[in-house]
């Protein structure tokens, strides 16, 4: 179950989350982008060929859906330790959110994307389930890879990654 959202990013309910996608219904996430300590690098991930959504693209955010009465800060942290590994950190710093209507493999997608920010130079666990593999660029170094086609990026992630990067 995850929560689901009206349009204008309000909470009205919970629904199965294959329910959620199969019918295009609001909902939110949340994901943390990780910069080194200096904040000269990205931590940029490449999604397992088996999630159901957004299969075996790249992302700058460790992140995932907004669960029954979890706020999106909660679900950044839950999934900054389930993704990255990375816990005992101090609370990730809100940067921006978007609406984002866009579709997927032909059918409709709403969601309220909650970007954070948190820097941080410890070790990186991935979630072998998730997470394929992963690598620290620079802003320039991400920006030249989302504009190669060999690398897609998540659909989602890139109506905001203007407000992410420097």
């Amino acid at each position: 179950m995850i929560a689901v959202y009206d349009a204008a990013g309000e909470v009205v309910g919970a629904a199965d989350r294959a329910e959620v996608y199969r019918d295009g219904i609001w909902h939110a996430s949340a994901g943390v982008l990780v910069r080194s300590g200096d904040g000269e690098r990205i931590y940029v991930h490449r999604r397992t060929d088996t999630k159901m959504v957004f299969a075996g693209m790249h992302d700058c955010l460790a992140g995932g859906v907004v669960g029954p009465g979890e706020s999106t800060e909660e679900t950044a942290v839950r999934e900054l330790a389930e993704e990255l590994g990375i816990t005992d950190v101090e609370a990730p710093r809100f940067v921006a959110k978007v609406a984002w209507d866009g579709q997927w493999q032909g059918k409709p997608m709403r969601c309220h994307l909650f970007a954070y920010e948190l820097r941080y130079d410890g070790p990186i666990r991935h979630q072998w389930e998730e997470i394929a593999d992963g690598w620290w660029w620079t802003d320039a170094e991400l920006r030249a890879h989302l504009a190669d086609p060999d690398w897609p990026f998540v659909p989602d992630t890139l109506a905001l990654v203007d407000d992410l990067l420097t």
